[in-house]
């Protein structure tokens, strides 16, 4: 794992902020990252970014690590949901929406097929 740079984005465009998001789940980890812009699809959120763990305890780590590091760049979500659960945490930063799923229930919701009409770019694009 490699230091995470902190850089100021308290007014980045939300795919820097999506892309500073993905930089700290790439260092802890996370499987099967997906950017997905869904802006021309829904007013809630300009992108989904969405993350598979191994683990409830993988989800919490992921999501914690999210959380400070998003914060100490500028940008903290104005709302976490899910925490307790452990299958499914999100994180709203507004233009970015983060959702932390166990493989398991990234399988059963399916949130990636529900959105397949957004423009959709893998891990590593």
């Amino acid at each position: 794992m490699s230091e995470i740079k902190t850089v100021n984005l308290s007014e980045a465009e939300p795919k820097q902020i999506a892309e500073k998001i993905i930089e700290v789940l790439e260092d802890k980890l996370a499987a099967n990252v997906q950017l997905l812009e869904v802006s021309k699809k829904t007013s809630v959120t300009d992108y989904f970014v969405i993350c598979s763990a191994t683990s409830s305890t993988q989800v919490k780590a992921l999501s914690d690590e999210v959380e400070v590091k998003l914060t100490e760049c500028g940008v903290s979500p104005t709302r976490i949901d899910g925490a307790a659960g452990g299958d499914w945490t999100v994180l709203d930063f507004n233009t970015v929406i983060l959702h932390v799923f166990t493989k398991t229930a990234r399988e059963f919701y399916k949130l990636d097929k529900l959105w397949t009409d957004a423009s959709a770019k893998k891990e590593g694009e």
